[in-house]
């Protein structure tokens, strides 16, 4: 009688189901009517970058800020007036946005930077200078 060992497929089935989940199941990881914001994070030895998502959105609507290690990104999409032409079909997502991350150990949120261009906006900022180096700490004999 021989064993056999199931393998886990290469590739998650439902692709679709895990994106949804990862982008906000209502009320789950945000307050009730505030959609998640799609980020991609990068750290390097000098600096903490995040890309967020927010086509459509106008970069003068963002809200961006920094308190103690927490690092908040604010927007709202408003519908458009029942006077401007209509869709009657829409996948958009209209209301607030929101998305809070902690910050890296260090990380300089006063001299942080953000650009937006083509739909992503993108935050930099500083971080403390590592040492690379090996240290030689002498014992002293007392």
């Amino acid at each position: 009688m021989s064993l056999m060992m199931e393998r886990w497929p290469s590739r998650l089935p439902l692709p679709e189901l895990i994106g949804w989940i990862e982008s906000g199941i209502p009320g789950l990881h945000q307050a009730p009517g505030v959609h998640s914001i799609r980020i991609e994070q990068q750290v390097t030895e000098s600096t903490y970058v995040l890309r967020a998502e927010l086509p459509g959105i106008d970069p003068a609507d963002v809200e961006i800020s920094v308190t103690g290690d927490v690092l908040t990104l604010r927007t709202e999409r408003t519908e458009r007036t029942e006077t401007e032409a209509r869709s009657d079909h829409s996948e958009f997502r209209y209301g607030a946005f929101a998305r809070a991350v902690r910050l890296p150990v260090g990380a300089r949120g006063d001299e942080a930077t953000a650009d937006y261009k083509d739909g992503v906006l993108t935050i930099t900022i500083p971080l403390p200078e590592t040492k690379t180096g090996t240290t030689t700490i002498p014992v002293r004999h007392g």
